[in-house]
């Protein structure tokens, strides 16, 4: 039984958002990999809790064994030029041992009040420090409690340098949207005209959709245009010279008013991300979910 027109033409945006959102998640991904935007956010909430004993923190082996290793540069693809980066990911309670271990107190079972104040205030000033000292002003003085409270506070600490990388990467998702809808001119009202005024148009995006939904999502950048390309949409800026001309300064006015609208549409929709609009394809072909066609920010996922 044959769709709906009105739903091929949906179905052919979404096609076009799913392509365009995987390019911009693979870009972004290659963005924050590259300038290490996860481990920054990490780092900047390790200063605020270790503060001048940050670099010894993320040089104890525990910590410094979770650095990832990557290429150095992005030419380095081409030859083997790898290196340590910034550590990205550090559980809970690795973070709370290492933290006890730069403030000597990993050691100590029995220590009074009065001992744990002195070897606290050695530490240099930071969040973690006073966060210390005022439980045990507090009256928890037993190890195993400071440590119970310390998880808490850290893990608390890590969410919050998650969510620092989450909008940081949310920030060049949308940067990128916007350049990539006006880098190929994707006009979401003309592609509705386009798919609307062309049957076989429409069969090719269906079939397109499948294709899609039937196999795994991919991050190969030559790849997405290549299945942009097949869909045989006027995408470019070139597609506005088969259209016809605006004859007087209203017509110039209608034709600026819905291009402008149909690029801020695709780019609000491109930037909803490549996995909204697999799970959308999914659901409109009829296809089971997977729960997988990449993100949002760039792959990535909890800075901590």
């Amino acid at each position: 039984m044959s769709l709906p027109p009105i739903f091929e033409v949906i179905v052919g945006l979404v096609v076009v958002y799913y392509i365009l959102g995987a390019v911009v998640s693979t870009v972004t991904q290659i963005v924050t990999e590259s300038l290490e935007t996860r481990g920054a956010a990490l780092e900047k909430y390790l200063l605020q809790m270790a503060g001048d004993k940050t670099i010894d923190l993320t040089n104890l082996p525990q910590i410094k064994a979770l650095r990832p290793i990557r290429y150095a540069n992005w030419w380095n693809v081409l030859g083997a030029g790898v290196e340590e980066k910034k550590v990205e990911k550090i559980p809970a309670d690795t973070l709370v041992s290492a933290f006890f271990d730069i403030a000597g107190l990993t050691a100590q079972q029995n220590m009074s009040a009065a001992d744990l104040h002195t070897t606290i205030s050695k530490l240099p000033e930071s969040e973690g420090k006073h966060a210390l000292l005022g439980w045990i002003e507090q009256g928890v003085t037993n190890i195993v409690d400071l440590r119970a409270r310390t998880n808490d506070y850290v893990t608390g600490t890590l969410n919050q340098a998650s969510l620092l990388f989450k909008a940081r990467a949310r920030s060049f998702v949308i940067i990128f949207s916007l350049l990539i809808t006006l880098a190929f001119g994707t006009d979401s009202i003309q592609l509705a005209k386009d798919l609307w005024n062309d049957a076989s148009l429409r069969a090719i995006a269906a079939q397109q959709a499948a294709s899609i939904t039937s196999q795994a999502p991919t991050t190969d950048i030559t790849a997405l245009i290549n299945q942009l390309g097949t869909l045989s949409l006027k995408i470019g800026w070139w597609q506005s010279s088969s259209q016809p001309a605006p004859k007087n300064p209203l017509d110039w006015l209608s034709f600026s008013f819905f291009k402008l609208v149909g690029l801020f549409i695709t780019a609000v929709a491109v930037s909803q991300g490549s996995s909204f609009w697999y799970d959308v394809l999914k659901k409109m072909t009829g296809a089971p979910s997977s729960g997988g066609g990449g993100s949002s920010d760039g792959g990535n996922g909890p800075a901590g």
